[in-house]
C-alpha cells in the first residue's frame, strides 16, 4: 500500500450456511471486532451470508464501497463450496496461483499426521496474486491480505474454525493491520462480581464522564460487571500506563472491594489465589451437574489445586458419598442450607481438600414449590475457619441461566474462601 495509507474503517463479513442457518454459532465476529476496536479501527456494519458466490460477491462489493478493509472468515477450506478466495479474487481482478510455502507446509501438516494429501486439499494453497499470505500454525488453511493499492482496500481472509482463526488475527493480522493505524490503543478489564452495573456506573460516573484517555465502560455479562479502561498512545507502553493508573484510581473506590481480578475470568482467578496459597479444593455438586468442577478444570495448570468432585444428584450419593445425614435430607430437605454445609463439609473430607464447595438447588424448569422456587440454591463453603452457607435467590430465565449463574457465585465463595484462609 502507498506511504501513508491509513486504515481507519472496517467491516466483518462472515461466510457460511452453517451460521445462518444456527447450527454455529458466529463467535468470529465478536472476536474480530474486539480486536479492532482496541486498534481504534471503526466499524459499522457486519454481515453473515451463506456459501453462494453470488451473493458473496453482492455482499462484498457494498462492503467495498462503504469502508477501507473488509475482514472475511470461512468458506477457505477443499470442498466445493468453498469459494471465498475465488470470489474475491474475482472481484478484484486477481489470478489464483500455487503458493508453494503454503504447499509446503500443507504437505507437512499431512504427513505428520500420517494422512494422505487429497488433491482437493492442494485448493487450499492457491492464493490470489499479490497477496500478503498468514501461515495457519493451528490447521491447513492459510490466511491472506489481498491489498487493492488503487482504490485503497485491503480484504483480508481468515479460516473459518476460531481455534485456527484466533491465533492468526492476534499473531499475523493485529501486526500487518499496525502498519495502517496512527496511534496504538489498549485495553485491560476490570472484573467485578458481588455490585451490579448500575450501582458501579453510579459510583464511577465521574471517572467515566471526566475521564477522555483512559476510556472507561460499564459491560454486564452472566452475573458479573466488567469495566473496560481503553487508552490511546503512541505505544502500547504508554497507554497500558495509563490504564494501570485508572485501574489504580477505580480500586480506590467502593467498587475496589468487589474486584476479583485484572483481564482474568472468575476460575483463573481462583486457581491463581488457591496456588498462592498453596490450598486445594473439593467440589459437590447436586444442581449444576458437574458445571463447577468442569470449568475449575478448564484451566490451565488447575491440576495442582483440584484432585476431584462428587456428583451427588441423588439423596442416596449424599449419603453414602458424602456423608449427608438422613435426619438432615428427612428434615430440612435435599435443598436447604444444613444439607449445603454437610455436603461442602463432607467433600472436604473424603478429597482431603483444604476448602470443600457444595452446591444444591433447584434449577428448573420442574421441582419447585412456593417455599423452595425454581432458582432456590445453596451453596455450602467448608474451609479452616468453619463451614458454612449462602442462600441465593437466583432469577428465573430459565435452567442453563440459573446453572451459570449459581456456577459462578460458587467460584466467587470460593475466591473469598481461599483469601481468607
Amino acid at each position: 500500500m502507498k506511504q501513508g495509507y491509513r486504515v481507519k474503517s472496517a467491516e466483518i463479513l462472515c461466510v457460511g450456511t452453517e451460521i445462518l442457518i444456527g447450527d454455529i454459532i458466529n463467535t468470529n465476529a465478536a472476536y474480530i471486532s474486539t480486536r479492532l476496536a482496541e486498534m481504534g479501527i471503526n466499524q459499522y456494519h457486519q454481515e453473515v451470508v451463506g456459501d453462494n458466490p453470488d451473493r458473496l460477491r453482492y455482499y462484498l462489493k457494498n462492503a467495498l464501497d462503504r469502508a477501507d478493509c473488509i475482514i472475511m472468515s470461512g468458506g477457505l477450506g477443499p470442498t466445493y463450496d468453498d469459494l471465498t478466495k475465488e470470489t474475491v479474487a474475482d472481484l478484484m481482478g486477481r489470478e489464483l496461483h500455487m503458493h508453494e510455502r503454503s504447499l509446503q507446509r500443507l504437505e507437512s501438516y499431512f504427513a505428520g499426521r500420517k494422512i494422505k494429501m487429497t488433491d482437493n486439499n492442494r485448493k487450499q494453497a492457491m492464493i490470489p496474486d499479490g497477496s500478503v499470505v498468514f501461515d495457519n500454525d493451528c490447521g491447513t488453511a492459510p490466511g491472506m491480505a489481498v491489498e487493492d493499492e488503487e482504490r485503497g482496500k485491503i480484504v483480508i481472509l481468515l479460516p473459518g474454525p476460531p481455534r485456527e482463526l484466533h491465533p492468526m488475527m492476534d499473531n499475523a493480522v493485529i501486526p500487518y493491520l499496525s502498519q495502517f493505524t496512527e496511534s496504538v490503543f489498549f485495553s485491560r478489564n476490570i472484573n467485578i462480581f458481588g455490585m451490579g452495573e448500575s450501582t458501579v456506573a453510579s459510583i464511577v460516573d465521574d471517572i467515566m464522564q471526566t475521564s477522555e484517555n483512559p476510556t472507561v465502560a460499564p459491560y454486564a455479562k452472566d452475573s458479573e460487571v466488567r469495566l473496560r479502561v481503553t487508552a490511546k498512545g503512541s505505544d502500547k507502553e504508554a497507554c497500558a500506563s495509563l490504564c494501570d493508573e485508572m485501574i489504580e484510581r477505580i480500586r480506590q473506590t467502593e467498587v475496589g472491594a468487589c474486584i476479583y481480578g485484572v483481564d482474568t475470568s472468575l476460575e483463573e482467578a481462583l486457581v491463581a489465589r488457591l496456588k498462592e496459597k498453596g490450598l486445594k479444593i473439593a467440589v459437590a455438586e447436586s444442581c449444576t451437574g458437574g458445571m463447577v468442577s468442569k470449568t475449575i478444570t478448564d484451566v490451565r495448570g488447575s491440576s495442582a489445586v483440584f484432585d476431584g468432585g462428587v456428583i451427588s444428584y441423588a439423596n442416596e450419593v449424599k449419603q453414602q458419598l458424602l456423608g449427608v445425614s438422613a435426619h438432615t435430607l428427612e428434615t430440612y430437605g435435599a435443598v436447604s442450607e444444613q444439607t449445603a454445609m454437610e455436603m461442602a463439609e463432607g467433600v472436604k473430607k473424603r478429597m482431603n481438600a483444604d476448602i470443600g464447595i457444595a452446591l444444591t438447588g433447584i434449577a428448573g424448569p420442574d421441582g419447585g414449590s412456593e417455599e423452595k422456587p425454581v432458582g432456590l440454591v445453596y451453596i455450602g463453603v467448608s474451609g479452616k475457619a468453619g463451614t458454612f452457607a449462602k442462600e441465593l435467590r437466583i432469577r428465573n430465565n430459565g435452567r442453563d441461566y440459573i446453572r451459570v449463574s449459581a456456577t459462578k457465585n460458587a467460584l466467587h465463595a470460593a475466591i473469598c474462601e481461599a483469601e481468607r484462609a
